[in-house]
């Protein structure tokens, strides 16, 4: 059962959180209509491990990075809203690495992985979580070259150029499941 938490209350530790447990970054297309109705088009999944949680501009944010082939990306860069939804450690290991290696281009990768996507106002994020955060997107820029202090850094990780676009959203409502 889900119970409200405000950011500041989450105690995970966000490097194991984010860097080991791995985060599914959840979005769909969404449509208001002129009465407030919303329509969610497609949905996507997919599994990251880098980012961070903190305070920015006053408000507590999330930051996640996407590189610009990811089909995730798309859809974040059409819509204000996204879910980061945090698994249950190791019982979703093979889901993890399905939504990590695989396109939603391709096919459903909610059936191949045997996840529930639900929705919040619009925003879709995973059944299965045991903690979800959902954020609303204020600023996304992609990495640019000139800006590295550390060439190596850059080598070893833009081979092809592929840059990461960074994503700094406010996270505005937080779920966790104690079961």
């Amino acid at each position: 059962m889900f119970k409200n938490i405000r950011p500041e209350a989450i105690t995970d530790n966000p490097f194991k959180m984010i860097g080991k447990d791995y985060l599914l970054v959840t979005a769909c297309e969404k449509t208001v209509d002129e009465e407030g109705n919303i329509t969610t088009g497609r949905v996507n999944t997919m599994t990251a491990s880098w980012g961070g949680v903190g305070v920015l501009w006053n408000k507590c944010v999330a930051t996640i990075y996407l590189r610009p082939t990811r089909y995730t990306k798309e859809i974040i860069d059409s819509t204000d809203t996204f879910s980061l939804s945090v698994l249950p450690e190791n019982k979703y290991n093979n889901a993890l690495s399905y939504c990590g290696s695989h396109s939603g281009r391709d096919g459903d990768k909610f059936r191949a992985a045997k996840l529930d996507v639900e929705y919040l106002n619009g925003t879709p994020w995973i059944k299965q979580a045991r903690l979800v955060l959902f954020c609303r997107k204020l600023y996304a820029q992609e990495f640019d070259q000139n800006c590295f202090s550390d060439e190596k850094l850059m080598n070893q990780n833009y081979r092809k150029n592929d840059f990461h676009t960074a994503y700094i959203a406010e996270i505005y409502k937080v779920m966790e499941d104690k079961r």
